[in-house]
């Protein structure tokens, strides 16, 4: 279960694309069973002009999947906890964010 290419949304004045847009981060891992997780998936991408993006694509009958834009910090907390499989390294994903040594 992957997001549409199509899949695409206006908000406040921007439209953000999964066509155009970096693919970083999901949660559709093979747990020996299925890659859905409770019916659901959610995927992380950045817009070539440096914005982020969640896609969340439901199984459940009467949901429907939707795009919703996340802040930087929120697009971090996400890649670094929830979302497991990683398509990009960290600094890739966040060219604009200082990585300093624990």
């Amino acid at each position: 279960m992957n997001p549409a290419e199509t899949m695409q949304q206006v908000i406040e004045g921007k439209r953000y694309r999964v066509e155009t847009a970096t693919l970083l981060a999901d949660d559709a891992y093979w747990d020996g069973s299925n890659h859905e997780r409770n019916g659901r998936n959610r995927f992380l991408y950045r817009t070539p002009r440096g914005r982020y993006f969640t896609v969340t694509l439901t199984m459940w009958q009467g949901e429907r999947d939707y795009l919703t834009p996340v802040d930087v910090v929120d697009a971090r907390e996400l890649y670094e906890t929830a979302l497991t499989e990683h398509h990009v390294e960290y600094e890739e994903a966040f060219p604009d964010v200082a990585i300093e040594d624990a």
